[in-house]
């Protein structure tokens, strides 16, 4: 089978495409789904980077701005929850409108959050002027559901891990950028330029467009398909790993916007040195995910997704103990090994999505190939409501740490918290995916083999 690219409508639409199909795959569709990704990744990344922007304007937000820590938590998780909420439309919108046309839209919604902080970032504005401000940078959250619904439909399931983890590494990357990038403002100009940094984010923002608009594609065979949204919704693998993806992603995210304000409000550090340190974690986190998905291609996603949870489990304990003793490296060197790891599950969990769903047709008795297709269908339709319940999982650990903050002036009561969910998280991963079989039954054969999903 090959691939050829034809007009519908308008755009490039790409008619056929079959990556499971090893003679298309080698011949054609390797050298068009890396191009994509690599401008999806480009679009991604700034995306990321608006989203979690009121992380480093509460930087740079001194007394003059007459707002406490409580208050700018809640600025922060603003912007994470409308992020989550527009992930579910984000992820329908790659079916509707086609991947690459979709990328061209998103990427100029980053224009409207951008100007409009750049429009009101100084003392004397108003807090609800601020949220609803921080609440449009939410659309920079969206980019990541249609992205990775996008490149999910571009690679054949061998290399959905790698594919996977490499868009949203990259995409992730986008959170220390920005915060580098606000370092590098507060540095040089001081705490008392924020515009700086929003300006220069307009240009990136239009490049992104353009490029998607000159070298992505629209896959036609993508379609809009509500029985797909339906089934996913009743499917109960929906929703396990969405409660597994709030361990991952949602500590990502949540711990990248909180992170620098953590540094600020518990251990006293000045805006300069807790931007000096803020990057350090999701950096890491970001070019783990990859890792994560790679290792998840060659030993199974549920096996990795359960070491980094009883991994993230010891980190929290560390952290919980430094925080206690008041012990900033110790404090440090836990919170950065969470952002590793929260890293590696992203891309382990991503990678069993597609897996399993696939799994699961096969023990219904469908072929390879039907089973193959079904996959895809499924798992295309539930990472936007996975991505969408993970973000939120951002959204619960701004306001456990506004709440514990508020209470004791310390996150110690808020790691506790986050210790015990991370207990849950390894205890579902074991019972759903590790410990019981899945039978599937044989082509042609009437005796069903027992298969783990480890594999996935």
């Amino acid at each position: 089978m090959t691939g050829t690219t034809a007009p519908r409508g308008s755009g490039r639409w790409i008619e056929r495409w079959d990556p499971e199909d090893e003679t298309f795959w080698r011949e054609t569709g390797e050298r068009i789904a890396r191009r994509n990704l690599l401008y999806s990744v480009l679009s991604e990344h700034i995306g990321f980077s608006i989203w979690s922007l009121w992380s480093v304007m509460v930087l740079f937000m001194g007394p003059a701005y007459g707002i406490d820590p409580a208050g700018k938590f809640f600025l922060i998780a603003t912007a994470t929850c409308v992020g989550a909420l527009v992930r579910v439309p984000y992820t329908f919108a790659v079916a509707r409108f086609g991947g690459r046309n979709w990328t061209v839209v998103s990427a100029l919604l980053l224009l409207a959050p951008t100007v409009a902080a750049l429009v009101v970032m100084e003392p004397g504005t108003s807090y609800g002027t601020f949220l609803a401000v921080a609440a449009l940078t939410g659309v920079g959250g969206g980019n990541f559901a249609s992205s990775m619904t996008n490149i999910n439909a571009f690679f054949p399931l061998r290399r959905k891990g790698w594919a996977l983890g490499l868009n949203a590494g990259g995409g992730n990357i986008g959170v220390p950028v920005v915060q580098l990038a606000a370092l590098l403002v507060i540095a040089t100009a001081g705490a008392g330029h924020p515009r700086l940094l929003l300006a220069a984010y307009l240009p990136l923002i239009v490049l992104a467009a353009v490029l998607a608009l000159l070298r992505m594609d629209n896959l036609a065979p993508v379609r809009s398909d509500a029985g797909a949204v339906r089934a996913a919704l009743r499917e109960r693998h929906t929703w396990i790993m969405a409660f597994l993806y709030v361990g991952t992603f949602g500590s990502f995210i949540g711990y990248s916007f909180a992170f620098g304000l953590v540094l600020q409000t518990q251990f006293g550090r000045t805006p300069l040195q807790a931007a000096s340190l803020t990057f350090i974690g999701p950096l890491l986190g970001s070019l783990v995910r990859p890792v994560g998905g790679a290792l998840a291609d060659r030993f199974g996603g549920a096996r990795i997704t359960l070491v980094t949870f009883v991994a993230m489990a010891a980190a929290t304990g560390v952290v919980v103990l430094a925080s206690v003793r008041e012990s900033l490296p110790v404090f440090l060197a836990g919170f950065v090994a969470l952002f590793a790891l929260s890293g590696a599950g992203n891309g382990s969990t991503y990678k069993m999505i597609p897996g399993i769903f696939q799994a699961e047709a096969l023990a219904r008795g469908l072929d390879a190939d039907a089973a193959a297709a079904e996959g895809r269908r499924l798992s295309g339709a539930a990472m936007g409501l996975i991505g969408a319940v993970g973000a939120l999982g951002g959204l619960a650990i701004n306001l456990v740490f506004r709440e514990a903050f508020l209470g004791s002036g310390s996150g110690t009561a808020a790691f506790v918290t986050f210790l015990g969910f991370y207990a849950a998280c390894c205890a579902v991963t074991w019972a759903v995916y590790l410990r019981r079989p899945v039978a599937a039954p044989l082509p042609g054969a009437g005796e069903p083999v027992k298969a783990q999903l480890t594999s996935v």
